[in-house]
């Protein structure tokens, strides 16, 4: 019997270091190790280049399994071409014609600027079953245009779908606001979508939950599949007794956004420096300032690097280069936006590195879930300078007072989340849908 074949619409794949990414990523990989066909649907190389100035990370192209076929699909350069120079020649000659078009289309068919994407992932896609057919099309969001072009091609090419929702789509989950008016063309769509879907996945329990009451309908075939760690490129940590002959290191990894408490770390370890313990420590901030270019001079501002702190901006660094930066960190530092529906990825990083990691968060968002049995976690009851000033000093002396058995007991709850161990179950869910197709 041949290996069932997977269609798989990723508009944010490698090398683009979009925070989805990583499950992108391990999404195929997974598929291909499980003896899956996998064919990855994502945007060309320079979209994330060019258009995104530069919002590539070149090392993730590495991790990318070499049984897995891409495909690099035009995005449709209206909303990203702003040089009238590569206008095309209608553009360039009826402008305001082309944009009535645009904003029709998003008006009227779907109210997303990843539109443009769909028509050669349209054409590709048909022309790729036509040589071999697929057996299942899986979409992963956001842009959630890969959701409608899921549903679309399930219905042209007579294969069931699933999609994955990495982030909420008609609704805000940092803000926990509906984004779209009730009854609207997008609510439809969303509604469309999960009628027809034969798996919907969420990253949480809190997204799931929020959907399975707006769409009952749905809800026998909704399931969490949680982020998770990947071990091949990690690595699994050695334990190294802490050093007191150095001062102790603390460290945020990732991309700082303007969601994060900011405010909130830097009073509370203002206030964590005044301990004799952590007189003398740094926190390092590890990763690129903002997603965009033009987010980076506001993000810079609000670190104090210049107050005497030990606050350093270190920039960024490739996946690749992560097991050096967690090696060389004592307490890491665990600051997300303060919403209900928010996990993130990095929380798997975190505990795959087995140190001590301080929670600046809103206590009851979904990655404390994960957390929860971290035997090195340390959070408070509420987000306030003083509360974080407590973690980092417990932290710290947790650092100092670190034995192999701790950081054995870390390392096993870590091993319950790496990317196979949250994908297995999953797949096999897949599998057997794949299966009634052929």
């Amino acid at each position: 019997m041949r290996a069932p074949r997977v269609l798989y619409l990723a508009f944010y794949y490698p090398p683009s270091r979009a925070s989805g990414v990583f499950r992108a990523l391990a999404t195929g990989n997974h598929l291909a190790r499980a003896g899956w066909d996998v064919t990855v649907c994502t945007a060309p190389r320079e979209f994330f280049s060019e258009r995104l100035a530069g919002a590539v990370d070149e090392s993730l192209d590495t991790e990318v399994d070499p049984r897995v076929r891409i495909e690099r699909v035009a995005a449709g350069d209206y909303h990203w071409e702003t040089d009238v120079r590569r206008f095309g020649a209608v553009r360039r000659h009826f402008p305001t014609v082309v944009d009535k078009l645009h904003r029709g289309a998003q008006k009227h068919v779907f109210g997303e600027r990843y539109l443009g994407w769909a028509p050669g992932v349209l054409r590709r896609a048909v022309s790729l079953h036509l040589k071999e057919p697929f057996d299942l099309v899986v979409a992963t969001g956001n842009p959630f245009v890969s959701f409608a072009l899921a549903w679309a091609l399930g219905r042209v090419l007579r294969v069931p779908y699933a999609v994955d929702f990495r982030d909420a789509w008609t609704f805000d989950q940092f803000t926990e606001k509906v984004r779209f008016p009730e009854g609207g063309r997008m609510m439809r769509w969303e509604a469309r979508v999960l009628r027809d879907a034969a798996e919907i996945s969420f990253v949480n329990s809190g997204m799931l939950r929020w959907y399975a009451e707006r769409y009952p309908f749905a809800a026998d075939r909704m399931t969490v599949v949680p982020n998770g760690w990947e071990p091949e490129i990690l690595g699994t940590p050695a334990f190294r007794p802490s050093q007191e002959s150095r001062p102790l290191s603390f460290g945020y990894l990732g991309t700082v956004t303007p969601y994060l408490p900011l405010d909130v770390l830097f009073d509370g370890w203002r206030r964590a420096r005044e301990h004799a313990l952590l007189a003398d420590a740094t926190l390092d901030i590890h990763g690129h300032l903002g997603f965009f270019p033009d987010q980076r001079d506001e993000l810079l501002s609000r670190l104090p690097l210049d107050d005497g702190l030990g606050v350093r901006y270190r920039g960024a660094f490739g996946k690749a280069d992560a097991p050096d930066v967690y090696a060389s960190t004592d307490v890491l530092v665990f600051c997300v936006p303060g919403a209900r529906y928010v996990t993130t990825g990095k929380v798997f990083e975190y505990m795959a590195a087995a140190k001590p990691i301080v929670s600046v968060h809103q206590p009851e968002i979904a990655a404390a879930d994960v957390l929860r049995d971290y035997p090195l976690w340390f959070a408070g009851d509420r987000l306030d300078a003083d509360s974080v000033a407590e973690s980092l000093v417990a932290a710290g002396k947790a650092a100092r007072d670190l034995d192999e058995p701790e950081h054995e007991a870390a390392l096993a709850h870590a091993r319950r989340f790496t990317r196979d161990a949250t994908l297995a179950p999953w797949e096999q869910r897949l599998r057997a849908i794949a299966g009634g197709s052929r």
